[in-house]
């Protein structure tokens, strides 16, 4: 596969959590057990998705890759910084 119109949603459970999906298929070939996780998907985007495209936070290839072997490409946010995950700790000790 080297391009498609892709759908993008984001989770309205975790900040920077993005679902990629063939447009024309949608969600059928996302497990729900994974939706379930994400929370009801809000649309972000539709675009045309190719191998040259830049993507901010992922690789258009292994996105398309991905859509192609499972039908969807699930985008991580990005890690916590280490100071952000220690004052986090230290404020859940707090309360």
């Amino acid at each position: 596969m080297n391009k498609l119109i892709c759908e993008i949603f984001r989770s309205p459970k975790e900040e920077g959590l993005y679902l990629y999906v063939d447009k024309s298929k949608g969600l059928v070939d996302v497990p729900e057990a994974l939706l379930e996780k994400f929370g009801t998907p809000k649309p972000a985007m539709t675009m045309l998705l190719d191998e040259g495209r830049k993507l901010a936070k992922a690789d258009s290839k292994k996105v398309l890759a991905a859509i192609e072997e499972h039908g969807y490409y699930l985008q991580l946010p990005p890690p916590k910084e280490a100071y952000m995950q220690e004052v986090n700790h230290h404020n859940s000790k707090l309360f």
